[in-house]
């Protein structure tokens, strides 16, 4: 991180330093350690950096505006004269703990972290949770503060949306997490941990309920032949939506597609010959390089709601979202005897706990299959009172064949 030094910050010299394009530290030239940090964004928030037994640490006092250098003076007098008595002002029960509050947790993890970590459309959705449901909640509590219950307490108050309430379990996890790395917690004190998430809404189809969807498709064809191939290859491929809605030509390849930046970077999405099949059988428009191509030329189809609610409400499927494309591969992949492990793969999960929500689904499979086995062996092991050999044994032997 570039640096540089000054002969003092005043609200003079601090106003008139501007964002250069990186984040960079201005030092005051009286007190050493007390700075100024200028965002890339343009944003300013008093700094102290300091040794704490030996160990180098950094202290956000908070930002220029709210904050007068003077009065971020005073505070960086106070951190630095803690730690020469070898006390950290981030994580210790000093005075100082109260002045590190959620909220300068949550501008932290949204300035440093999400930037620099994830894809603009998480970025957004990263903000939008802390925005309305983290910071408004316990932003003012003491990061220190913070015990399970206050999370279990969020979390509850979220209960009517249990997918949302989920999402923002997840990021003030990860937030305490970088709060435990910055030194703001101690290491191991996460009061996420053992908060039992929701259960959210699944959904997938059954083999008659694709059937149904398969013919309405092919009734559309005509009318709204690029959102047709695109539902098709949700089904056929597990892709995420905009993975199939932003594909490029460029990108798929004879038994593929490469897909270079998708939500969990780069991977590539083997193609079945039906999914090969219908992009084949899509008409390739010159100059355009979007495989699901929009009404005007050279565009791609942006909106995908609109043509799923006419195609969905014509079969009679009014709950499935197209999200529920992606879950009704993966049930059909457990039905077929899949693991979850191959299934996080052909889905394109880095987690282990996302794939585990299909675990049910699995278990469901087996018993099935424990079912059929079991049968077939009944039918020659025992007598008729138990099911076995006897009137309609051979019915059952012509059904299990089947």
């Amino acid at each position: 991180m570039p640096s540089n030094r000054i002969f003092r910050l005043t609200k003079r010299t601090v106003d008139a330093i501007k964002a250069n394009g990186a984040d960079t530290v201005y030092w005051d030239g009286k007190l050493t350690g007390f700075g100024l940090r200028v965002r890339k964004s343009g944003r300013k928030y008093y700094v102290v950096q300091t040794r704490v037994d030996g160990r180098l640490r950094w202290f956000t006092i908070g930002p220029h505006g709210p904050i007068a250098p003077d009065e971020a003076r005073t505070k960086a007098l106070e951190i630095l004269a803690d730690a020469k008595k070898g006390v950290d002002a981030r994580a210790s029960g000093t005075r100082h703990d109260n002045q590190w509050r959620v909220s300068d947790l949550c501008r932290r993890f949204l300035d440093e972290y999400v930037p620099n970590h994830c894809k603009p459309r998480t970025q957004a959705e990263y903000a939008r949770l802390v925005t309305l449901f983290i910071a408004p909640t316990i932003g003012e509590m003491g990061i220190s503060d913070v015990q399970r219950k206050d999370v279990a307490a969020l979390h509850h108050d979220l209960r009517a949306h249990p997918f949302q309430a989920n999402r923002t379990l997840s990021v003030l996890s990860k937030m305490f997490s970088l709060a435990e790395v910055w030194g703001w917690r101690p290491d191991g004190s996460n009061p996420c941990r053992h908060v039992s998430r929701y259960k959210e809404r699944e959904r997938f189809l059954s083999e008659e309920e694709t059937a149904r969807l398969g013919v309405v498709l092919r009734e559309f064809e005509d009318d709204m032949p690029s959102a047709v191939a695109a539902f098709r290859l949700l089904l056929l491929t597990g892709c995420r939506m905009s993975e199939i809605r932003d594909l490029r030509w460029e990108h798929v390849k004879a038994n593929c597609i490469e897909l270079p930046d998708a939500k969990t970077g780069g991977r590539a999405v083997p193609l079945g010959p039906e999914a090969r099949a219908v992009l084949d059988g899509i008409r390739r428009e010159e100059g355009n390089p979007w495989v699901i191509a929009g009404r005007r030329r050279g565009t791609r189809l942006a909106d995908l709601q609109r043509p799923w609610q006419r195609i969905r409400k014509r079969a009679g499927l009014d709950d499935v979202r197209i999200h529920d494309l992606r879950h009704t591969y993966a049930s059909r992949a457990l039905a077929l005897g899949e693991s979850l492990t191959m299934i996080g793969k052909l889905l394109g999960h880095t987690q282990v706990q996302t794939t585990a929500r299909y675990a049910h689904l699995a278990r469901d499979s087996i018993q099935s299959a424990a079912s059929r086995i079991t049968g077939s062996i009944g039918v020659d092991l025992l007598d008729d009172r138990h099911g076995g050999p006897g009137k309609g044994s051979d019915e059952r032997r012509r059904a299990m064949a089947r």
